[in-house]
């Protein structure tokens, strides 16, 4: 197993009321996506783990977005900043805070739902496909804008997962 990791250093306040935790499974790397995410023209993508790896710099700050029916990306309704982001074997695991004081009916539609209803996905810009002929693309080189929470079941990835501290 390798394990690659990366943080900003936020400083603890107990009880804030705008600042609660939540983990995720952002993607799976090495792998091909069960559907094609938006933007790929229907094709599956792999995310390889050296370009993921590669682009975890770019994960940190970005802002965590949600779409209300939790069926997809808005990236004009950011709730959230992702603060720490670990490769952990296959497993893109990220870590940050949703801002659930300024936010209050999201975070309580976050709270309704089963734990295993939520997943994640990712954004991405520049990204390098290794050959666009190719029936699953292979992502060689990405920059991340972001992470969107959605349903698991409207994530590229079944495999992702979304949780916020209660």
């Amino acid at each position: 197993m390798r394990l690659e990791a990366m943080a900003v250093k936020i400083p603890h306040v107990d009880g804030h009321p705008n600042r609660v935790p939540f983990e995720g499974v952002l993607t799976v790397v090495n792998a091909a996506s069960d559907k094609a995410p938006a933007g790929a023209r229907g094709h599956r993508v792999m995310l390889t783990w050296e370009a993921a790896e590669k682009a975890l710099p770019s994960l940190l700050g970005m802002a965590v977005d949600y779409r209300p029916g939790w069926d997809g990306h808005d990236a004009r309704r950011k709730i959230g900043l992702l603060t720490e982001v670990d490769l952990i074997g296959q497993r893109l695991v990220v870590r940050g805070y949703l801002y659930a004081r300024d936010f209050p009916e999201v975070a309580e539609a976050i709270q309704a739902q089963s734990p295993e209803a939520l997943g994640m996905s990712y954004e991405l810009a520049d990204a390098r496909v290794e050959d666009l002929r190719a029936e699953v693309w292979k992502l060689t080189r990405v920059t991340f804008t972001g992470a969107a929470i959605l349903l698991r079941e409207k994530a590229a990835y079944r495999a992702t997962s979304f949780r916020m501290a209660s």
